[in-house]
């Protein structure tokens, strides 16, 4: 018996395990990191610029132009993001074209 049927798992699966996290980290680089609040900007994404911040169990897609917030954080959390984004938007849009090229996004400092 082969693959999944005896029940186990195959070979390709089980690498593919092994890889998942790093994979997904390489497709959304953590761009920042501050006051617990995760920076992140995914390669090659769609739809206009923006980035991911995640707080605990909170998510939320800001764009860069506009600030539009979609998703939900908590009233701190979203106003230190937003402060955040303001003084690095033009580290933020470059990141936005390196990432829309394949390219992984460069660290941007914390607010401290």
């Amino acid at each position: 018996m082969h693959g999944d049927d005896d029940g186990l798992p195959t070979i390709r699966r089980q690498v593919a395990a092994l890889f998942r996290e790093p994979r997904v980290q390489r497709q959304m680089p953590e761009i920042s990191r501050f006051f617990g609040i995760v920076i992140r900007m995914y390669l090659r994404e769609h739809g206009p610029p923006h980035f991911h911040a995640v707080y605990g169990e909170y998510k939320a897609r800001v764009e860069l132009e506009s600030g539009l917030v979609h998703g939900e954080l908590p009233p701190r959390a979203l106003r230190l993001v937003l402060d955040w984004a303001y003084l690095h938007q033009q580290e933020l849009v470059e990141n936005w074209q390196r990432a829309r090229a394949g390219n992984p996004p460069r660290r941007i400092a914390p607010l401290e």
